[in-house]
């Protein structure tokens, strides 16, 4: 199990619509220049491995291109899970994988054990966030503190303790590429590096690593930025031959499988049950629930509502929770209003290097941000900075099922992510009028 990052695939989060490059870039401010960035000779590149198409295909790229300089493939071991039948966990399962690409590239590969700070900085504030009632994004977490985090960190004591050995004591400049769909390039005006979108906006991750240290964005290549999926695996097939060449895509955590319902009984392994009342907008109780972790807004309620009375007649939705209560408010109809926000707030939000907050708040043409990955991006009208570091952003239209705990993240015309924070707050400019 390399991360958490295949969470984004499961029932649990409500369907985002494709994303629109179209809509997304047809502003009237010009794009940014950006010099792209490639290791000098006698650099050392390392490439992240999963196991996956994409990494391996990185693997296989990275040692083409830069035949002379030094590579190695590195595997981050995170979870110390069980066996699914076959005699061999799922991390050594994906470990043999790496060995076999590594082989096929001649490339050598390390293993390396996160799991303890993988337990502590990701899914332990993961589990505390479904407890509270918020819909958390580990991915983003595991991004942030794990791969570009403790990773990133062992790589550069590798290479200080390397500097120290040779005897001059100068580290040699060294660089982390990852399979991930998205670009860094460097700003010509600013001369500083930037995350930005990749080319091929369908498999855009760039919303994934919006919590990553700008400090760590000079040594990232992402060599996948400038390719579509399929050309990803017609050069991991055609051209590399990799072993690994027609493996599907993770849809899951294969130590927990697929599933909403799979999903939730993972989360009851790890959350004492908390019985609460489901209610209506009136305040009716019409139901129990065993914590707030088993609904997610925006979802049918599953509570059997009485179709011979009017006013209960119809399918009942999951609106919204109410952790101070503990209870889960129902609503009737899919668009129903209260779904709808155009206002959130981010008690804390990190901007990504250098960004004119002041400037965002008088003037933020252009600027869009998601709080799903591959959502068509959401045009702003209004952005609020507090000196407490939060931010408040209010959409343009009506959203629908915008939940405390997702990630919101920022972007400007030309691509670059902004900053990023957890929405702690939802709601909307004009009173709501359920039905």
């Amino acid at each position: 199990m390399y991360t958490l990052l295949q969470l984004r695939g499961m029932a649990l989060r409500t369907a985002a619509r494709p994303l629109s490059c179209r809509r997304h870039f047809r502003t009237t401010v010009p794009a940014r220049k950006y010099v792209p960035r490639t290791p000098a000779p006698g650099d050392r590149v390392y490439v992240a491995m999963s196991s996956g198409v994409d990494s391996s295909t990185v693997a296989a790229l990275i040692r083409d291109q830069y035949p002379e300089n030094e590579v190695s493939g590195i595997y981050m071991e995170n979870w110390n899970d069980t066996s699914n039948g076959d005699g061999l966990t799922c991390t050594e399962r994906e470990w043999i994988d790496v060995q076999n690409v590594c082989r096929a590239v001649d490339l050598p590969c390390e293993r390396v054990n996160f799991e303890r700070e993988y337990w502590n900085e990701v899914f332990m504030p993961m589990i505390e966030m479904y407890k509270r009632g918020l819909t958390p994004n580990p991915d983003v977490g595991c991004n942030k503190f794990i791969k570009f985090g403790e990773l990133y960190r062992y790589l550069e004591n590798k290479e200080q303790k390397t500097a120290v050995s040779t005897g001059n004591g100068k580290m040699r400049n060294w660089w982390l590429a990852t399979g991930h769909y998205a670009n860094v390039g460097l700003d010509n005006a600013s001369n500083t590096v930037h995350l930005l979108r990749p080319s091929h906006l369908p498999k855009d991750q760039s919303y994934y690593l919006s919590a990553i240290s700008s400090t760590v964005l000079p040594r990232l290549l992402f060599p996948l930025g400038g390719y579509t999926k399929p050309q990803v695996r017609d050069l991991a097939l055609n051209k590399y031959h990799l072993p690994t060449a027609e493996k599907p895509d993770s849809q899951g955590i294969c130590f927990i499988g697929q599933g909403q319902n799979t999903f939730r009984r993972f989360l009851d392994e790890y959350l004492e049950a908390n019985p609460g009342d489901v209610v209506t907008e009136t305040g009716e109780v019409v139901g129990r629930h065993n914590g707030l972790w088993h609904a997610t807004v925006g979802q049918r309620s599953g509570v059997a509502m009485p179709q011979g009375d009017p006013t209960k007649k119809g399918t009942w939705y999951v609106a919204r929770k109410v952790p101070a209560q503990n209870q889960i408010v129902i609503v009737r109809g899919a668009d129903n209003p209260a779904f709808y926000t155009d206002r959130v707030q981010c008690a804390e939000f990190d901007w990504l290097g250098h960004v004119d907050s002041a400037a965002l708040v008088r003037d933020c043409a252009g600027i869009v941000v998601q709080y799903r990955s591959l959502q068509t991006p959401e045009r702003v009208r209004r952005v609020h900075v507090n000196g407490a570091g939060g931010l408040e952003v209010e959409f343009e239209t009506l959203r629908r099922a915008v939940a405390p705990g997702q990630y919101l993240v920022m972007y400007n015309e030309a691509g670059r992510v902004l900053g990023s924070g957890v929405i702690t707050n939802t709601d909307r400019t004009e009173p709501v009028n359920c039905k």
